[in-house]
């Protein structure tokens, strides 16, 4: 009888252990990342939302699913900075490029995050009227809808190009440039939307200015601020110029 009372007091430390092992891990990520309060900070604030706004139990699900991924995330990138930083002292491009691969992983699941949240909070009506606005026949109705998916898509495939570049960050430099590519995307879009000559010409004079402006700051060659025109003109043009008029 004693020896049983005896294995289960060990059995009970041995799964209380790693349990308070693991909430110390939280208390300290908490404690000494600023990332990680901003996150749980928001996991308070986003809960509070949903349960004010009525979401039914299937959307609570997937927002704390969500929301918890984000946490994970970050801990999972405070964790290899430690490492790196324990294995690696000094600077290194490989010690680099794991910080920054662990920090992209951060951000696209809070990004997912974030329109996850956002379709939730909009819910199917709103949605539904979103969609009809992008169908309708009337241009007006569409531009703000379109204008913000194209961003988006902008977004990403800015991203995709600096990655197949030699060099750049998403900031500066790169196989596209950024500036480039949402200057003439909003210069497309006006021209489409207003079909006018002048404010079309005045728009295109200004998204070629700030073109010049990145060469003649040698961040961007004539060809990477080529691709960045053709692409933010061209997904313009897919949006306002190929879409229902």
């Amino acid at each position: 009888m004693v020896f049983e009372l005896l294995g289960e007091k060990l059995m009970a430390r041995n799964i209380l252990k790693p349990f308070g092992a693991a909430v110390g891990g939280v208390a300290y990520a908490f404690k000494t990342q600023r990332h990680m309060r901003v996150h749980l900070y928001t996991v308070i604030i986003v809960i509070l939302i949903g349960f004010f706004m009525d979401l039914m139990l299937r959307e609570m699900i997937v927002l704390l699913f969500m929301i918890s991924f984000v946490v994970v995330a970050e801990m999972f990138n405070s964790a290899i900075e430690a490492v790196v930083d324990i294995a690696q002292p000094e600077y290194h491009p490989l010690a680099k490029f794991a910080k920054d691969m662990a920090a992209g992983g951060v951000l696209i699941t809070t990004l997912t995050a974030v329109v996850v949240a956002l379709l939730l909070f909009i819910g199917d009506g709103r949605w539904h009227e979103i969609t009809l606005q992008l169908k309708s026949p009337d241009l007006q109705t569409q531009v703000l809808p379109r204008i913000l998916i194209g961003m988006v898509i902008l977004f990403f495939l800015i991203v995709i190009g600096k990655g197949l570049g030699s060099k750049g960050q998403v900031l500066k430099g790169g196989l596209v440039s950024g500036h480039a590519t949402f200057a003439f995307f909003f210069a497309v879009v006006l021209t489409l939307i207003t079909g006018k000559l002048l404010p079309s010409l005045l728009a295109l004079f200004l998204a070629a200015m700030v073109a010049q402006s990145r060469y003649e700051a040698k961040i961007h060659s004539v060809v990477e601020l080529s691709l960045g025109a053709l692409v933010g003109g061209g997904l313009a043009f897919v949006l306002f110029g190929l879409g229902p008029q």
